[in-house]
């Protein structure tokens, strides 16, 4: 149902689907006003998220070289992929903070230039300390961007924003997918070059970005009115966010566990290591391709139901990876069907708890909170339960995300419909 052609009774009202959630008719009306993005904006977004993607990878194949360089031991090579989690972060945490100060040009600007600085610092250490450094102000640099254009996207485009949010977080999986490879060309040792490059791009999107427009110029109205007529919101949407947040942590920890332990997981079965290498990147391709493809979806689905339908099916996905003849299958299964829960429940909260600033931030956090911890704890289950339970401990995590899913759908539709009661002022 096109909603630009409701009458104008319905305008300012919150719509609920046949789905179950409620769109803003605002968001789209003719007062609201221009859009954050630009078209030029908007594919500089998405290209700053392929060198996000392509940075997060570029560390991997570069391990063997840094060891080299700087004759380090292999659990002394991890400290630069840690250094830059950490940092991200940390980003995400000040950059949340500072949204409401800076306008977003400013925090995107500043944000892909510390990045710049970091990805060059890392190229031209000359220790291992200055590298380790300079990996942290790049990832605190790409935590600050990848709050704030998640956060704009989510917000910044009307009815079509989980779309865009989509399309946004598809692009990092192809830089993902494109980091190793360039890794691969150039020749590991020659990493600097990847990196310093990659600074040099990071610098052009800047000046791109920065002309984003201020998201407190084109809010719709339908914050202030939900904050008006609850009394007090924060009490009630409290255990939403609650809820959102362990979503965000659980699922992310599912994405992450997998594409972590599914070489470890298809070898225990009895494939060979090349085998169960190029079935991951086949993962990592699957959740890239599902967020292409759930973007047109989202224009006829609500996200409530887009994340209920994608839990479930990722639950059942991953218990069918228990098959050993199924296993690679099921396993790309599951990352198309985990891929649209991300992009989709970030605009689902915002409406969810609007007037919440610290809400996106807090979610976004626990994505990246869900991402670290996913690697070790599913490697502790391994050595108490056994590489077998690989598939089994997936399920259980996803199933509690569907349960998660399940409830915020009728929390929030509880909420709507109590935020539509009329109050009357004193």
């Amino acid at each position: 149902m096109d909603r630009s052609r409701q009458p104008e009774t319905t305008q300012s009202e919150a719509t609920e689907t046949s789905a179950g959630t409620v769109t803003d008719s605002t968001a789209d009306s003719p007062t609201t006003a221009a859009p954050l993005f630009t078209t030029v904006a908007t594919v500089a977004a998405c290209a700053g998220f392929v060198l996000l993607g392509a940075l997060s990878a570029y560390y991997g194949p570069s391990i063997p070289a840094l060891r080299s360089r700087f004759g380090l031991a292999p659990s002394v090579a991890g400290l630069a992929l840690s250094m830059y989690f950490g940092g991200a972060c940390a980003g995400v945490l000040v950059g949340g903070t500072l949204h409401r100060k800076l306008r977003n040009g400013r925090l995107l600007l500043i944000s892909f230039l510390l990045m710049a600085v970091g990805s060059l610092g890392f190229a031209l250490a000359s220790t291992w300390s200055l590298a380790l450094t300079a990996s942290l102000v790049l990832g605190f640099g790409a935590g600050g961007m990848d709050y704030g254009l998640n956060q704009l996207f989510s917000v910044g485009f009307g009815r079509r924003s989980p779309a865009m949010l989509s399309v946004l977080n598809a692009f990092y999986g192809v830089g993902a997918v494109a980091g190793p490879l360039l890794i691969s060309l150039v020749g590991a040792n020659n990493y600097p070059y990847a990196f310093a490059g990659t600074s040099v791009l990071l610098v052009i999107v800047a000046c791109v970005l920065r002309t984003v427009r201020d998201s407190r110029d084109s809010e719709p109205e339908h914050a202030s009115s939900f904050v008006r007529t609850q009394g007090n919101p924060t009490r009630v949407v409290i255990p939403i966010i609650i809820a959102f947040l362990a979503l965000y942590t659980l699922q992310v920890a599912v994405e992450t566990g997998v594409g972590a332990w599914e070489p470890t997981y298809l070898q225990l079965l009895g494939r060979g290591a090349d085998y169960a290498a190029n079935a991951t990147s086949v993962y990592w391709l699957g959740l890239t391709l599902g967020r292409f493809l759930v973007a047109p979806l989202t224009l006829r689905w609500s996200e409530p139901t887009i994340v209920c339908v994608s839990c479930l099916g990722t639950t059942v996905c991953l218990a069918l990876a228990a098959v050993p003849s199924i296993a690679p299958y099921a396993l790309v299964g599951a990352g198309l069907f985990n891929a649209p829960v991300f992009p989709a429940g970030l605009p689902w909260l915002n409406r969810a708890a609007p007037g919440v600033r610290w809400a996106a931030t807090a979610a976004i956090l626990a994505a990246n909170l869900g991402g670290v911890a996913a690697g070790p704890l599913l490697g502790l289950a391994i050595e108490v339960f056994g590489g077998g339970s690989i598939a089994w401990t997936l399920t259980i995590v996803s199933a509690v995300c569907v349960a998660l899913a399940v409830w915020l759908r009728y929390a929030t539709s509880a909420t709507k419909a109590a935020a539509r009661i009329p109050v009357t002022d004193p």
